[in-house]
């Protein structure tokens, strides 16, 4: 790092994620009990495991750097809880793609962001961000159901979109009422022109997404 990074950012962060990790675990296990087979809820599972234990590791964190973990998190409550509202899955190929794609493109975001920080929150940052199994699950089951039903494409592809635009959306709000990560984002990417390559990225890497489910972007 050639650029300090303040606390108070590198907290905002840590809190936003905490809070990701607690609603990516409630979803997870949400979204087992609509799985079609046993195999499918088990796998669900495991994953929500995992995504409680990020949620751990986090709050240790911000509790070491003096914060209250709750406090940490409160103020990113309204902006994620709004996005899975306007986009809750009514079926199961729903809630993998939204796993896949919608927080694929959070993931890729803040693993950006994560590269700004200096140790040990960096290493935290990517650890807590690491798949946890779901990619690989949901390009199979999507596959595989694609393969069974010619309308699955269409019907996913519009899912897909709409979970991209939400998520831009989401991801705008909080940064646009979060000072201190937008500074962090504009200092860390150099100018604005940094921030224009930083967004071209993370669409690339939605777009292949996509196709690696068998879906138009």
């Amino acid at each position: 790092m050639t650029t300090p990074v303040d606390t108070p950012a590198v907290v905002d962060l840590l809190g936003v994620l905490a809070y990701a990790e607690l609603t990516a675990f409630d979803r997870l296990a949400e979204d087992a009990r609509l799985a079609p087979t046993l195999g499918g809820r088990a796998a669900l599972a495991r994953m929500a495991a995992a995504e409680i234990a990020h949620h751990g590791r986090l709050t240790e964190r911000l509790a070491a750097l003096g914060v209250d973990p709750a406090q940490a998190m409160a103020p990113f409550v309204s902006a994620l809880d709004a996005f899975h509202e306007g986009t809750r899955p009514s079926t199961w190929l729903e809630g993998l793609v939204k796993a896949y794609v919608g927080d694929g493109l959070a993931t890729d975001f803040y693993r950006e962001i994560a590269s700004f920080l200096p140790e040990p929150d960096k290493a935290l940052v990517l650890e807590v961000l690491a798949d946890t199994g779901h990619a690989d699950f949901a390009v199979r089951e999507v596959r595989a159901a694609i393969r069974a039903d010619r309308k699955v494409p269409g019907r996913l592809s519009l899912w897909g979109r709409r979970l991209v635009g939400e998520a831009i959306t989401q991801t705008q709000a909080v940064i646009a009422e979060h000072d201190r990560l937008a500074e962090l984002i504009i200092s860390g990417t150099g100018d604005l022109a940094g921030v224009s390559r930083l967004i071209e990225r993370i669409t690339s890497a939605h777009t292949q997404r996509m196709k690696a489910l068998g879906l138009n972007p």
